[in-house]
């Protein structure tokens, strides 16, 4: 569907081209969802930043999300019951996993943000952007983060995503834009030409990029 990321963004921004003027605000999850969120930051005259996410892994299981956990203050942390309760997940287990989640959280923080002031998104439009939309875990964490700031308007955009997770979803944001929505989405790379990992100089560079807000 998508050449690689930096197509997707663009592929994105043209379809948000009417928040352009209303100083919106955009914020990329790392790593994947910085170079989607360059390109729509450039097309919108906006400032790009980030919203740290993390997800936590079920013991054993570690893709499969029991919950996940975003950089606030305090940390925003949402939990999954139901995987929670089928793998037998314990309370000790649980803070263990969210415990390592938020240290990695705050090593990309002190990598990425450093001494970047952060941008005031009360009253604003806010475009959250991420690489793809599969569980949807982290990004409803990240969401849940933003709005605590009370944004104007609190958009989600993706290029793609799974047509059940977006629905599940859709209390999450006022907006969701995503452009493909295939029926059975099995791995967001596999929507995607060139889905290199990215590491963390990459992520540093793009943020160069934009001024700071």
């Amino acid at each position: 569907m998508f050449i690689d990321r930096a197509d997707a963004g663009r592929r994105l921004a043209s379809a948000l081209q009417d928040y352009r003027g209303t100083r919106p605000v955009v914020l990329a999850l790392p790593r994947g969802g910085v170079p989607v969120a360059a390109e729509i930051a450039a097309a919108l005259d906006a400032p790009l930043h980030l919203v740290i996410a993390r997800k936590i892994g079920t013991p054993g299981e570690p893709e499969l999300a029991m919950g996940a956990v975003v950089d606030d203050d305090p940390p925003v942390v949402l939990r999954n019951e139901a995987v929670i309760a089928a793998y037998g997940v314990t309370e000790a287990a649980f803070a263990a996993a969210c415990t390592a989640a938020c240290a990695e959280i705050a090593r990309r923080r002190a990598r990425y943000v450093g001494d970047r002031p952060y941008p005031d998104l009360l009253g604003r439009t806010v475009i959250v952007v991420d690489d793809g939309l599969a569980t949807g875990a982290t990004a409803r964490a990240a969401l849940a983060a933003v709005r605590r700031q009370r944004p104007a308007r609190l958009v989600l955009a993706v290029p793609v995503g799974a047509p059940d997770t977006l629905d599940a979803m859709a209390a999450e944001a006022d907006e969701i834009v995503c452009l493909e929505q295939p029926a059975h989405l099995t791995a967001i790379g596999a929507c995607y030409r060139d889905f290199h990992q990215l590491d963390d100089e990459a992520v540093t560079d793009i943020l160069g990029l934009f001024p700071a807000a």
